[in-house]
């Protein structure tokens, strides 16, 4: 077998990332190969040989975004990386059209979409248990009710960009759910250290337009 070749990784990585953003405006099904292939400017045969087929495509789609959003969890929340505006810019940057994605395959059903879910309760739960160890708090039923209203802004993200007269994915649009989002959420629940260095991120990025 030969060795796969750094062009290869590049082709496959738009392959990748062309299907990903049709996957997530008309939603796998009313998309096809030939369109993936016209997106990312490759012939279908490429598409194929690359990934075989569509199914294993949006498996390779769902498998990109839960690495992603665990990177991203762990950078944040495990290693305190929340008050580093460089942090906070590179994730606005990135994580856009991973977003999109995973909204919509909330909404489809995806395997992975319940997977990413089920991670970030179970990160969130560990994150409000070991703030808040007294006995008889059901931090399960919080960290998912948190998850789930975290993530319906994924979901809904176009309502909530009309809502607002500014794309929720831009520069500003982020800026204002982002911080409307700590104004709602009391500072004991997230635990106070965490909770100021996400206001501190936020700030130190909005000062840096």
């Amino acid at each position: 077998m030969r060795p796969i070749s750094e062009e290869d990784l590049t082709t496959r990585a738009r392959i990748r990332d062309a299907a990903m953003t049709l996957f997530a405006e008309q939603g796998v099904k009313a998309t096809t190969v030939r369109g993936i292939a016209e997106a990312a400017k490759v012939s279908p045969g490429l598409v194929q040989h690359h990934f075989g087929t569509k199914e294993a495509l949006r498996l390779a789609c769902d498998e990109y975004v839960l690495t992603y959003i665990r990177a991203q969890v762990a950078a944040g929340v495990t290693d305190r990386n929340l008050s580093n505006p460089e942090f906070v810019d590179s994730v606005h940057r990135t994580a856009p059209p991973l977003m999109k994605y995973l909204g919509r395959a909330l909404v489809e059903g995806s395997p992975a979409a319940a997977a990413m879910f089920d991670d970030l309760v179970t990160v969130t739960e560990e994150h409000l248990s070991s703030d808040d160890p007294a006995a008889g708090t059901d931090h399960r039923a919080r960290a998912t009710v948190l998850t789930a209203m975290k993530l319906g802004l994924t979901v809904l993200h176009e309502h909530v960009s009309r809502a607002l007269g500014t794309d929720l994915y831009g520069r500003q649009g982020a800026l204002r759910v982002g911080k409307a989002q700590l104004d709602l959420i009391r500072p004991e629940f997230l635990g106070r250290e965490l909770f100021e260095q996400a206001r501190t991120g936020l700030e130190k990025y909005e000062g840096q337009q």
